[in-house]
């Protein structure tokens, strides 16, 4: 059987205030077609299918009339969909029900019963192809309990135990009904961070647990795993030298940090009891481009770009000695007549003259929720030995909040 692994659409995402929904229109498409010329099984993906927990109308067409063609369209028999840390596992545990009739399996979120989240695949004779082990991003709630006087070491170690623990479960009830089935491949898919992944920057991923010593080691996966996909790391990637533990990836770049990257999905072929792993390049569907120097430098790269019909979206970052103050009207005139669109312009020597003289000039949008709380235990003096345990209860405060789920009242 063929298994596509794919992961981290963010449907609904947008860049600087600008949608990408026909960036998403044209990667679903893609993925259509690829998965009936590839004559795919099944579908994964691994987490993160929304960008936020109450995606936008537009944003849920898309994700339910893919579902909705693949499932008719293509030889694809299943489709196996997990929660990622940006999904609501109550809105897509929603209509799990409806869309199992349609051989599309949801796990939103754990149970009191990890067996339900271990899916037998069947063919269309009902034999067993495959158990997949359908692990969906682990809460810190789900999986560890609050003491009193516990150091932040204690928390990493508990998440981390909870984490191997729970894993540990699921897949020992794989491995049961893998006997039964004549060893049959056992896919795990999780959505977390592994130690040593790697990121880039500008590419949205957030912490999920509080500290960054909750990334896990590779070793705390069962070895019955015969494919292990997951979902998190917007950069495709194999975790610790295995070939069979990957990142698929996000399949668009999510901000410019991601813009030069070459986005896949990942291919897995099981025939006899050996796999095949491949990866496939996914098309760029709107190029980003990334621009950063001087007045000339940036105009003569503009002309470059309108010489090449480009229709970029860009960043533009001058850093150039001189203070240039009509620097958008300079790149406005750069890029008439062309299909280019400007998303952002950082004039990074107005931004320095500005914050040298004083902070009182930053706004929010210069801010992230971090450099906010900085901002007030520097307004408030607090002394430098009492903001180490601050921090800490903040982090946890910021990881509840992302943690709550709106859609589950």
């Amino acid at each position: 059987m063929k298994i596509l692994h794919t992961s981290d659409w963010h449907l609904g995402r947008s860049l600087y205030g600008r949608n990408r929904y026909e960036e998403f229109t044209a990667f679903l498409d893609w993925l259509e077609n690829l998965i009936d010329k590839q004559k795919i099984d099944t579908l994964l993906i691994a987490g993160d299918v929304f960008d936020t927990s109450i995606p936008s109308n537009r944003a849920q067409e898309l994700y339910y009339r893919f579902l909705s063609k693949v499932s008719s369209a293509t030889n694809c028999s299943h489709i196996v969909v997990i929660a990622g840390n940006h999904d609501s596992p109550s809105f897509l545990n929603a209509p799990k029900e409806c869309l199992k009739a349609l051989n599309i399996h949801v796990i939103g979120s754990i149970t009191d019963n990890p067996e339900d989240e271990v899916i037998i695949l069947r063919n269309s004779n009902n034999e067993p192809e495959a158990i997949v082990c359908a692990i969906p991003y682990l809460r810190d709630r789900d999986i560890r309990t609050v003491e009193a006087g516990e150091t932040i070491d204690d928390k990493n170690a508990k998440l981390i135990a909870g984490i191997q623990t729970h894993y540990a479960d699921v897949c020992q009830i794989a491995e049961e009904k893998q006997k039964k089935y004549n060893d049959i491949p056992i896919v795990g898919m999780g959505h977390l961070f592994t130690a040593g992944g790697k990121t880039v920057e500008d590419d949205g991923v957030r912490e999920i647990y509080v500290g960054s010593l909750t990334h896990v080691d590779k070793n705390i996966f069962p070895p019955c795993i015969d494919y292990l996909a997951l979902g998190h790391l917007h950069v495709p990637q194999i975790v610790g030298g295995v070939e069979h533990i990957r990142y698929s990836g996000s399949p668009i770049p999510m901000g410019y940090g991601e813009s030069a990257q070459n986005k896949k999905v990942i291919m897995v072929e099981f025939n006899n009891g050996t796999s095949q792993i491949s990866e496939l390049n996914i098309p760029c569907f709107q190029p980003l481009e990334k621009i950063s120097g001087n007045i000339n430098e940036i105009t003569e790269k503009l002309h470059t770009f309108k010489l090449q019909s480009s229709n970029a979206w860009l960043e533009i970052e001058y850093s150039g000695d001189k203070i240039v103050n009509n620097l958008r009207e300079i790149i406005d005139e750069a890029i008439t007549d062309t299909s280019m669109e400007i998303r952002q312009i950082k004039n990074k020597r107005i931004i320095d003259r500005v914050i040298s003289q004083t902070n009182k000039h930053e706004t929010l949008d210069d801010l992230n929720e971090h450099d906010v709380f900085l901002r007030c235990m520097d307004n408030q003096k607090v002394p430098e030995k009492d903001r180490p345990i601050l921090i800490q209860a903040y982090k946890e405060i910021i990881t509840s909040i992302n943690e709550d789920d709106v859609n589950a009242e």
